[in-house]
């Protein structure tokens, strides 16, 4: 049932991921020169990696479980771009070529509320079609 709730909250986590990275600069270096997703190769690759796991979780509406667990692994993803992020920015600024931090850094915590709240629905819709199952 690709209509449901959880297919528009996966395509919105799917299009954070993969559109706004182009849009929003994650930081400023020091010669003012914002840096875009698409400047560096590993968080270019965990966004379209995020990205390809929302759209193929929407696809694998047959079988909740492994989308449910494919929305746990976009969750992790998640967390861990979020954690090169938090690594990038704390380094001490004689190390880090960071001036400025963009808006950006915040797409990953965007993309986190929209697969929970995917996964969320994911569940209901397991307890529902488990409860049903219980009455036959």
């Amino acid at each position: 049932m690709i209509q449901r709730i959880q297919t528009i909250y996966l395509l919105l986590s799917a299009a954070v991921s993969a559109g706004l990275i182009f849009v929003f600069h994650l930081w400023t270096n020091s010669e003012d020169i914002p840096v875009f997703a698409k400047d560096e190769n590993l968080y270019l690759g965990l966004f379209l990696g995020s990205a390809l796991l929302s759209l193929i979780s929407i696809f694998s509406f047959k079988n909740r479980k492994f989308q449910f667990v494919l929305g746990r692994l976009n969750i992790i993803l998640n967390f861990i771009l979020l954690g090169f992020f938090v690594y990038q920015l704390l380094m001490p600024p004689g190390e880090s070529h960071i001036s400025e931090k963009g808006v950006g850094i915040f797409i990953p915590i965007l993309s986190i509320v929209l697969l929970v709240l995917a996964n969320k629905a994911i569940k209901k819709d397991e307890d529902l079609v488990k409860s049903v199952d219980r009455l036959r």
